[in-house]
């Protein structure tokens, strides 16, 4: 199975605290959370690996080369301009895939997964025979996340992209570990898009089957200073 791990972001909430490092670069528990994320899908099997580039990508393609360290095979996608979680996807299957048929993973490479059973998610993506899987993980905060309303059987029947506190009805949000089949592709236009803003509420409107998976395992994410400083512990700082 192909893996888009995305990696291009500039960090922006963050970025005075973590110098010239890549949000994705980050070290957590003593090593870069993309690291740990490329790790945790060797041990999968996961191997087939497309990254993409805009911000300081020299400090990832140093770091992880043609990725055969790590016992996967890495492909860049520079962005000149960012494209969006979607747009970035969509730019990777056009240049790399070709008519693309099976289904593909999307993990965000800044947040720490490693955690997660893997193969639990891709069992349960088979046996929904949906369009797309999304992972979810339980957050008290939901304002900087996207959120997922579900049915009794797991799937979605709503999200919504960063709420506002009347539209908070979840605290179930949005992992960034995506399970999709190849027909989920056709909801991503050419140019920037994001699936939380865009692709996945077009989707749902007319009726695609996603459904949530609810993981119990940490999740740990640094997506603003309280986040990063919680990561980094008595640190604080990279």
């Amino acid at each position: 199975m192909k893996a888009v791990v995305l990696a291009a972001g500039k960090g922006e909430r963050i970025r005075g605290l973590i110098g010239g490092v890549p949000k994705p670069m980050v070290a957590v528990h003593g090593k870069p959370i993309l690291q740990q994320n490329i790790e945790w899908l060797a041990r999968f099997g996961v191997t087939d690996l497309y990254i993409n580039l805009h911000h300081l990508p020299t400090v990832i393609t140093n770091h992880f080369g043609d990725g055969r360290d790590w016992g996967v095979r890495i492909t860049y996608s520079h962005e000149e301009q960012l494209l969006g979680t979607a747009g970035a996807v969509r730019k990777i299957a056009d240049d790399c895939w070709g008519d693309v048929r099976e289904p593909f993973m999307v993990v965000y490479g800044d947040n720490l997964l490693s955690g997660f059973d893997l193969g639990q998610v891709l069992e349960f993506h088979g046996s929904k025979a949906g369009t797309g899987t999304i992972c979810l993980h339980y957050r008290e905060d939901v304002s900087h996340s996207g959120i997922a309303m579900l049915d009794s059987d797991g799937r979605i029947a709503k999200f919504i992209e960063k709420p506002t506190p009347d539209q908070a009805v979840s605290h179930w949000v949005n992992a960034g570990l995506y399970v999709l089949d190849a027909s989920a592709l056709r909801y991503v236009p050419c140019g920037a898009s994001d699936f939380g803003r865009d692709v996945f509420p077009r989707m749902l409107e007319v009726g695609e089957r996603l459904y949530g998976l609810m993981m119990n395992a940490q999740l740990v994410a640094v997506d603003t200073p309280e986040m990063l400083a919680q990561a980094l512990g008595d640190r604080g700082r990279v």
